[in-house]
């Protein structure tokens, strides 16, 4: 388990556009939003410190949803079949890749938050910082099933498109990029109840020196319900068929 664990995030970090997309992307973005147009000052800290935690789940939420795209890749090539004659069960093979998924997932959130506190002066306690990465590793689970899911139920082709479109609607509707506050009335209604948005906020939380709502940890429990429900649906499906 330990081996495949290890194979399987290798073969991650070399890949050149995880590297690239996955940790660099938001990286970018979180210095273009907080260091041009906006004058001499740069901006407040405040909206530095939202717009890291939101680019580090976007960067997280990007690096968790691509493992799916892995899992399609492995179908198409014939991988997933070379694993069915080995020792690992099903149930390591997908825990495997869950697992791959959540350790690929630390690069992406460590590299905002340190352009955060060496470029943009971000200062918070040690603690803050370590529960921090902790909440925002913890909280990519859900997003990890999807991409499971989409990667087991979908071709490689598919799996690559709709997991970008995910990745895209979830981070913009979920207020990643833009503060909700900005949204239309309606829009800002339905932002509350998507699982980027409580993603964040649970980032958001730990900044503000306190623990993640009751609402906030209900809403991203039923979307790990639903998640997985999904996983484990297009798994048996795969597994008929692979």
């Amino acid at each position: 388990m330990l081996d495949y664990l290890r194979l399987e995030v290798r073969r991650t970090l070399r890949d050149k556009g995880f590297v690239i997309f996955g940790i660099g992307m938001p990286v970018l973005m979180y210095l273009l939003f907080t260091n041009i147009g906006t004058g001499p000052g740069g901006a407040a800290m405040g909206w530095k410190v939202s717009a890291m935690v939101g680019m580090a789940a976007y960067g997280a939420l990007g690096a968790a949803i691509g493992t799916g795209t892995g899992v399609a890749e492995d179908k198409q090539l014939g991988w997933l079949r070379q694993l069915r004659i080995t020792p690992l069960s099903p149930l390591r093979v997908v825990v495997g890749r869950g697992l791959t998924g959540s350790v690929t997932v630390l690069p992406a959130i460590a590299s905002v938050l340190l352009v955060g506190a060496l470029v943009n002066g971000v200062r918070m306690p040690a603690w803050q910082w370590a529960a921090l990465v902790v909440v925002l590793w913890l909280g990519t689970i859900p997003f990890t099933l999807l991409g499971l899911g989409n990667g087991y139920r979908l071709s490689s082709q598919a799996t690559g498109l709709v997991n970008t479109g995910c990745l895209l609607i979830l981070s913009i509707i979920g207020g990643l990029w833009f503060p909700v506050e900005a949204f239309p009335g309606w829009l800002r209604s339905l932002a509350h109840w998507t699982p980027a948005n409580r993603f964040a906020d649970l980032g958001l939380s730990i900044t503000h020196g306190g623990a993640p709502g009751l609402t906030t940890v209900a809403v991203l429990a039923a979307w790990l319900a639903l998640f997985g429900g999904y996983a484990v649906y297009a798994y048996r499906r795969a597994a008929r068929t692979v």
